[in-house]
């Protein structure tokens, strides 16, 4: 297994890179994950409506701050030099409204670009991108 390095994101494998990304997102450090996209990427967060640039950056610093905490793994993925398709079942709890614990999952369709430093980045995170997949309760 490739060692994570630090700043940039890391080196390995896909399964590496969502290993240091639920690790990143469940630590809180809103930073840090978003050295793991692409300038350019897209998240679509809420089922519809795709974010990215300042307002994808913001959304999820917001986010962070409910202390969210997730499970994921891959199921699928298909991986070619610089590119990578990822299907990953992901589950989240989260503190509700009424603050009772509350989780939520889906099946996720995620794109990665490398870098040029060997890193992978999101480009394209759809944490619904199979919304037959999506559970609430």
């Amino acid at each position: 297994m490739a060692e994570m390095v630090d700043a940039g994101g890391h080196a390995g494998g896909v399964e590496e890179h969502l290993a240091f990304y639920v690790r990143t997102f469940n630590e809180g450090d809103a930073d840090a994950i978003n050295r793991l996209y692409t300038e350019e990427a897209v998240s679509v967060w809420e089922p519809g409506k795709p974010l990215s640039g300042a307002e994808r950056k913001a959304n999820l610093a917001e986010f962070l701050t409910l202390r969210p905490k997730l499970t994921a793994k891959i199921r699928e993925s298909h991986v070619t030099t610089d590119t990578a398709l990822l299907s990953v079942d992901w589950t989240m709890e989260i503190d509700g409204e009424d603050g009772k614990r509350e989780s939520f999952g889906g099946l996720a369709t995620d794109v990665l670009r490398r870098g040029a430093d060997g890193n992978w980045r999101y480009a394209i995170d759809d944490p619904y991108g199979d919304p037959r997949n999506a559970t609430a309760g």
